[in-house]
């Protein structure tokens, strides 16, 4: 994988401990090596699971770490043996930058499942060196892990779409939730939630916002486009809309009881479950079994998917809700994700902090 080129030095912001507060970190690259890419870093977006990490709260957080795995940048250097892009081209990284290409979840492409891929930070990469994201002026990954942005799509409406857009847009294809005119519930309305009700619009669904609260809801029904809201506290509008949809894509990142929801699919209904919950989720069989239900689980998507999410919503015009911000703001944007104080995702102007000067 390595070189014998000269190391290239980068600065990022990094946690240094579970604290998760980010400041300046000096690094080396790892070498180029004949398929590597390297990435300018312009633009990258914050996900609730950097906020994990961060945090170390699934104990297996290494530091010094760089988060961030919604990478748009552009491509300043290729290796010997790098076809598919080239210097110049706006591209993306995703949340994986590795995999060990033999097994049957890569020979199928759905890398993603692989049981070695490597994560974009917070992991080592094959020759032993941390893996280190987005939040830093550059980036070294191989090609096979990079996307190509398209021309028409704009680069801060990309970030989220290498996360937030493909961890929606792959369990649509794959469970058949592309038939226009059938009913799918979105629970959740943060980053990924938000892109589910438009790649659902965009797909012809009929959209049903499921949230605890209505203070989402003019949002979700004007701006958004969804079709329909519902309270998961009204017991009695819940009641009304029992075995009602055809899917739920379930997006909450936090422990949440699923009986309620299952009590809303029709018979045949799949319930979807995106959100990384770091605790165990309950409910009786009954809901299951009584309407051949099923509850299921999709992570991200394969290079192959992430590709076909930004060219579908480059194609339907699809763009994100986004708070574009500064590194110097990245710890408040941080603390304000937290409290679920966006609309509905924070990408940061990487380029405009001037990291290496």
């Amino acid at each position: 994988m390595g070189s014998l080129e000269s190391e290239k030095t980068v600065t990022g912001y990094a946690a240094r401990d579970s604290s998760g507060h980010l400041s300046p970190y000096t690094y080396t690259l790892r070498n180029k090596g004949p398929e590597d890419v390297i990435v300018r870093v312009i633009y990258c977006g914050i996900c609730h699971s950097d906020l994990v990490q961060m945090h170390n709260e699934m104990g297996m957080s290494n530091y010094p770490m760089v988060p961030g795995h919604e990478v748009v940048g552009v491509v300043t250097e290729i290796g010997s043996e790098v076809k598919k892009f080239k210097v110049g081209e706006h591209v993306g990284v995703g949340c994986i930058v590795g995999s060990c290409r033999s097994c049957s979840n890569c020979n199928g492409s759905m890398e993603q499942y692989c049981s070695k891929r490597i994560w974009t930070y917070n992991d080592m990469n094959h020759d032993g060196t941390p893996t280190q994201g987005g939040f830093a002026s550059s980036m070294v990954v191989d090609q096979m892990f990079v996307v190509r942005i398209p021309e028409n799509l704009p680069l801060e409406q990309a970030a989220p779409l290498l996360c937030a857009g493909v961890t929606v847009y792959s369990p649509m294809k794959h469970f058949g939730m592309t038939e226009p005119g059938k009913k799918c519930g979105i629970l959740g309305l943060g980053g990924v939630g938000h892109m589910g009700v438009k790649i659902a619009k965009a797909f012809g669904l009929h959209v049903t916002v499921i949230s605890s609260s209505d203070k989402k809801k003019e949002e979700a029904l004007e701006v958004l486009g969804a079709d329909a809201y519902l309270v998961s506290k009204d017991a009695e509008k819940m009641q009304e809309a029992a075995e009602s949809l055809d899917y739920i894509m379930d997006t909450i990142p936090v422990a949440h009881p699923l009986e309620p929801y299952l009590a809303l699919l029709k018979t045949n209904g799949k319930l979807v479950m995106l959100g990384v919950v770091p605790e165990p989720l309950h409910f009786v069989t009954p809901l299951l079994i009584l309407g051949r239900r099923s509850i299921a689980g999709s992570f991200i998507g394969s290079m192959e998917e992430t590709q076909e999410t930004l060219d579908f919503c480059a194609e339907k015009k699809v763009s994100s809700m986004i708070e574009v911000v500064g590194l110097d703001y990245i710890n408040t944007a941080m603390e304000r994700l937290v409290k679920n104080d966006v609309r509905y995702r924070f990408v940061v102007d990487v380029a405009r902090s001037n990291l290496d000067k």
